[in-house]
């Protein structure tokens, strides 16, 4: 693309984002009423409620709604940094601008030789398509961490392995983005970083470690793949029940606890995979990165007994991470992400209601958004599979100089087809 076209489509990017970012503003100040259950109470009352407890130098005591880990106190805190706003208005603006972090990121590795800006598009229509929940959670806040992270892995592996660490320490999820690192000083980084500053809350603050109970009881949310099992057994006569159930709308009844433990071995075989992937991968290219965080988060997230909505924003950011490099191939479930993006926006918070009374509507919905979350996590697996393990590399090694035969006793040419087997392997981009 020349520089005038350049030009144009950055133009494009920034004017929709200004556009959309207004519009999805105006929805949380509640000068617009967007459809469906209010999404800003979690900020004006359960992050606030949090924030005075926070503020007097401890963890929400016998809360089970928190379900954190310590630095997520920094993200609930952060609105004290604008004392002179109110504190859900305050919140949204910290959000605007980790989401501009977002684009400015995806814009400055879009701009790069051979880096189309489809990045940078990716989030800009697909943060948007989240609706006002993407200003009224804390997770737009933890992807711009992981985001950096990702930016900074194939030339700064310490920079990633602390900034994943930290993310970890926000909420979990970004210790994933080290699956596809070669590198050990960011694994390194990333241990360092979790020790010490997890250290710090424990010394400081009481109940930094509640968070992890909190997680173990969780059951069965209405809006996660396992939860379609009940949606339709209650047409068949199961007897159990919908209920508010630490902190999310979730079934409670006979079988949940099957289903449950269920889940949570689709999640154990996920991470068997991404641990034989890892083992079998000997082309880690510059993209494998990227595009192995993508995936991990991927299964984690469908495998969840939990599918919030905002899990959709690390999807998105991710996919428009990889969709920065030329050579990735997580187009196709890239664009399945956007899908499905939209489609939560309709069954949360729009039609949540038939949602939670398992109507036909609602119902239809959760089979349309997981399994689109289900076929992009097939399709981004057999496309990691295939460039790294099975694939042809892109660029053979050097062979012998053209027209000349070799000569007698001298071994044929080497070429990076001959490096088979399950094996890992380096690449100069680190991974």
């Amino acid at each position: 693309m020349d520089g005038t076209g350049t030009r144009r489509s950055l133009a494009g990017v920034l004017t929709v984002w200004a556009a959309s970012r207004t519009l999805l503003l105006l929805f949380v100040l509640k000068v617009f009423v967007f459809p469906g259950p209010d999404v800003t109470t979690d900020v004006s009352v359960i992050y606030r409620g949090w924030y005075e407890v926070l503020r007097g130098g401890a963890f929400p005591p016998d809360d089970v709604t928190w379900q954190y880990p310590p630095a997520a106190a920094l993200a609930i805190l952060s609105p004290a940094l604008l004392p002179f706003l109110e504190y859900t208005v305050a919140f949204g603006v910290l959000a605007l601008l980790a989401d501009l972090t977002v684009l400015c990121l995806l814009l400055y590795g879009g701009r790069r030789p051979g880096r189309p800006l489809r990045g940078a598009w990716t989030w800009t229509v697909g943060a948007a398509l989240l609706g006002p929940t993407l200003y009224t959670r804390y997770d737009v806040m933890v992807t711009a961490v992981a985001v950096a992270a990702l930016f900074a892995g194939t030339r700064r592996p310490r920079t990633m392995g602390v900034l994943a660490g930290f993310g970890a320490l926000l909420k979990v999820w970004p210790v994933l983005l080290l699956t596809g690192s070669a590198r050990r000083r960011s694994w390194a980084a990333a241990a360092v970083t979790v020790i010490a500053l997890g250290s710090l809350f424990l010394l400081t603050m009481p109940g930094a470690l509640s968070f992890l109970t909190a997680q173990r009881d969780r059951g069965t949310e209405v809006e996660s793949l396992g939860a379609l099992v009940f949606h339709v057994a209650r047409h068949f006569g199961w007897s159990g029940q919908v209920l508010l159930h630490y902190g999310s709308v979730e079934f409670v009844g006979p079988y949940v606890e099957v289903v449950s433990l269920a889940s949570l071995a689709l999640t154990g075989a996920a991470f068997g995979w991404l641990l034989l992937w890892r083992l079998c991968a000997h082309r880690l290219g510059p993209t494998a990165l990227a595009d192995a965080a993508f995936t991990a988060v991927l299964l984690f997230t469908a495998t969840s007994r939990v599918i919030s909505p905002q899990y959709l924003v690390w999807l998105v950011a991710l996919a428009a991470v990889c969709l920065c490099f030329q050579g990735s191939g997580m187009v196709v479930p890239a664009g399945l992400v956007l899908a499905a993006a939209l489609v939560t926006v309709l069954e949360f918070p729009l039609f949540f209601a038939e949602v939670v009374a398992g109507d036909p509507l609602g119902i239809g919905l959760l089979f349309l958004r997981n399994g689109l979350l289900v076929t992009a996590c097939v399709t981004a697996c057999r496309t990691l599979w295939r460039s790294t393990v099975s694939g042809r590399p892109a660029r053979p090694a050097r062979s012998a100089p053209r027209g000349r035969a070799p000569r007698p006793g001298e071994p044929p040419p080497r070429t990076a087809a001959g490096s088979g087997g399950c094996r890992e392997g380096r690449s100069p981009a680190g991974g």
